[in-house]
């Protein structure tokens, strides 16, 4: 906490009650309350809530806010300078911890906060940062508490999804992330911890950021993954939404609307099974990488849209950062700052610097991203127009691989049509702008947007990873739609009876085309609902009256209404998340038994492939909970997301799942030391892949070869000898 922080508790320690209530500090002060009494409740034991609060806090927060300002310059509001804050001084910290890691001395990068501090008390021109800038305003008491329910709704929301969930029923990426963190916390540069010697082509600075906080406060990595890490990155965004919001909005309401949008409203789903999806913010701790990416990129657009070259330092270091944290949003970035340039020539007959060096830093950090962190690699993703849409008619006409390829572009092209159509649904403020379009800072979020929307038309994953460029822009488009709404009442008054009116009306459609059942094949009776609200807003549009464009926006925002109201509040978990046990009850205290007993160098086979619990003929090959939970390299577990597994899986032919183990070879020497236990299958491992731990379950054959250490009712560790 900042001196000015300190000064402004104390002054509002002397008001009455009543008036305490107007400061932003105490929803601040309900939020974290709250998410203590949760992580309590959830069994985060009261050390590591404080270890991580001190870290986090102290140890990020504070240095990153000093650095931001002495960037900067400070922004207008206290909260944007701690949210700015957190994300540099995560981008620091991950910085700095990768070449600490590497040199073998992963505490050294807990001497970085106490460096900066000192340098900003010891040098007087840098004192006055500490105060911050003078003059900022303050966010309103009731922009305040809105963003506090914002933060609790997806508190709550995270409870629920993960945190009540046992860990053996968790989301199937949890135990990728674990193993990632537990590999980052062990080894710079990292590998692939579930397949040995595997290329790490894969956003993995989170993980840098989640090993560095591990080592500095001996909290679990279990813990940090589970339950802490992602949660003061989820609750800054909030912040720095709105933040983005008012600046470009011009008043807190815009902020407090753009964080509305952008958490709550969801393309229109009218049939079970047919989404044509404009993403969420909800993968908060289900995608880490997104949610650390989307923070540390936040402050970039912050700087740019401030249109202050002082603040490049701050975007360089930034960017530098998701390199490999989200390198996704690098592409946007310089896809935004182009659509700049291009849109502005004509007005101004010249580039100008505040865009043209911006865009050579993004430039240089994409290439960084792909000739240094992930080594050319795609992790499967190829240019394939409309590949997102071909993958629902899939669904929805139920076919499947490989006949999915061979069908009609017809009915994919109308899904192109109506997923566009369900985007301008979300984000029809945007048609709003007027004028406000060419200014660079409204361009800016605009040209972002347009980049994210293009990617999930041109481009495939065999996971339809696509989809995260998508939810990358999402917050931009959101705030583009709240600036062109705004401006669109500023030109002229119209009634709020006629907006509600229009959005009522949406919502009545909506209800109404939900239930419509035309005859016809499945394509109709997709398409018919979709075509009752484009008739209504046609309808609405010919009475060209004034203020009727913005009925229309609102009419459209209605019809998401019945689809945001389920994925908010009804499903609140959504379905596709509840899983059935596939991990052994003691799974976990096997994995730690064996890392608390071997060496980070050690390396361990496990005869666990499959998240199958029953043999079938194709195996579910993302098992990652034997790395997870030990901590070390395995020879062989899961591939599901390994470079050489993605990159041969063929859209819409061989799913990613169905890709076989890309060396036969070394799967069948490994399968063979558990299958038929022999003192040459078992030794074989040892000598040829200097394998020196054996992870299984029950199976004592093993144990005339190798020497149990460890057993309990499911799970049994043996080591390998020399002798």
């Amino acid at each position: 906490m900042t001196v000015a922080a300190v000064e402004e508790v104390v002054r509002l320690g002397g008001r009455p009650w009543w008036r305490l209530a107007g400061s932003g500090w105490v929803p601040a002060g309900v939020v974290l309350a709250a998410a203590v009494v949760v992580l309590l409740w959830c069994g985060v034991p009261v050390r590591d809530l404080v270890a991580f609060g001190g870290c986090v806090g102290l140890g990020v927060a504070l240095p990153g806010t000093l650095l931001w300002r002495a960037c900067t310059g400070g922004g207008r509001s206290l909260p944007e300078d701690l949210a700015a804050g957190l994300a540099l001084g995560y981008a620091f910290e991950v910085l700095l911890y990768i070449p600490a890691r590497a040199a073998g001395l992963p505490l050294l990068v807990a001497a970085w906060p106490v460096a900066v501090a000192g340098t900003f008390l010891a040098v007087p021109g840098l004192r006055r940062h500490w105060r911050g800038r003078a003059g900022r305003e303050r966010m309103p008491w009731w922009c305040a508490w809105s963003l506090a329910g914002v933060a609790g709704y997806l508190l709550a929301f995270c409870a629920r999804s993960l945190y009540r969930v046992p860990i053996t029923d968790a989301y199937v990426d949890m135990p990728y992330h674990l193993a990632l963190l537990g590999e980052v916390r062990n080894h710079v540069p990292p590998t692939l911890p579930s397949v040995l010697g595997e290329r790490l082509s894969y956003h993995w600075f989170v993980y840098a950021e989640m090993a560095a906080t591990s080592w500095v406060t001996g909290i679990e990595p279990l813990t940090l993954v589970y339950r802490l890490s992602t949660l003061p990155m989820m609750f800054a965004m909030v912040v720095l939404v709105a933040v983005l919001g008012r600046r470009l909005g011009g008043r807190w309401g815009a902020g407090v609307a753009a964080v509305g949008v952008t958490y709550f409203l969801f393309a229109p789903a009218l049939r079970e099974g047919v989404v044509f999806t404009s993403r969420s913010m909800f993968t908060v701790w289900a995608s880490p990488t997104q949610t650390f990416g989307a923070l540390l990129f936040a402050p970039v657009v912050l700087v740019l849209t401030a249109r202050r070259p002082r603040g490049w330092t701050a975007a360089a270091v930034l960017l530098l950062a998701l390199t490999g944290a989200k390198a996704t949003f690098l592409p946007l970035l310089l896809t935004g700052l182009v659509f700049v340039l291009v849109v502005r020539l004509p007005v101004e007959r010249r580039l100008r610097l505040e865009w043209v060096v911006p865009a050579a830093i993004t430039f240089g950090c994409l290439l960084i991203a792909q000739f240094v962190v992930f080594g050319r690699g795609a992790q499967g993703t190829v240019v394939a127009p409309f590949a997102t849409m071909r993958t629902l008619w899939g669904v929805v006409a139920d076919v499947a691989p490989p006949a999915l390829a061979a069908e009609p572009w017809g009915p994919v092209l109308v899904f192109v049509g109506l997923h566009l159509f369900c985007l301008v649904c979300v984000w029809g403020g945007v048609a709003a702008l007027g004028g406000r379009l060419l200014d660079p800072e409204v361009l800016l979020p605009v040209g972002i947007g347009l980049a994210g929307i293009g990617a999930i038309l041109v481009l495939g994953h065999p996971s339809d990873a696509q989809l995260y460029f998508l939810e990358g822009v999402r917050p931009y488009l959101s705030i583009a739609a709240v600036c062109g709404v705004v401006a669109a009442l500023e030109r002229r008054r119209v009634p709020w009876a006629v907006v509600a009116g229009a959005a009522g009306l949406g919502v009545a459609v909506a209800v109404v085309a939900a239930r419509l059942e035309p005859p016809g094949g499945v394509l109709v009776r997709v398409l018919v609902p979709y075509l009752v609200l484009a008739g209504v807003a046609a309808g609405v549009l010919a009475f060209r009256r004034r203020g009727f464009a913005l009925a229309v926006v609102a009419l459209l925002a209605g019809y998401t209404g019945p689809t945001s109201l389920r994925e908010t509040v009804v499903h609140v978990a959504p379905e596709s998340w509840k899983r059935e046990r596939l991990i052994p009850t003691g799974a976990l205290e096997a994995g730690r038994w064996l890392r608390d007993h071997s060496s980070p160098g050690d390396v361990v086979a496990t005869d666990l492939h499959c998240r199958n619990p029953v043999p079938r003929r194709t195996c579910d090959s993302r098992h990652f909970w034997v790395s997870g939970f030990t901590e070390r390299r395995v020879l062989v577990e899961g591939w599901g997301y390994a470079e050489s597994t993605l990159s041969r899986a063929e859209l819409f032919v061989t799913p990613y799942l169905h890709v076989p183990f890309a060396d036969q070879a070394r799967l069948a020497d490994n399968d063979a030391a558990f299958r038929e236990p022999s003192a040459r299958n078992v030794h074989r491992l040892a000598q040829k892949y200097g394998v020196k731990w054996l992870f299984t379950g029950i199976n004592p054959a093993l144990g005339k070869y190798a020497k149990l250490r460890f057993q309990n009712a499911d799970s049994s560790v043996y080591e390998l000898t020399t002798g």
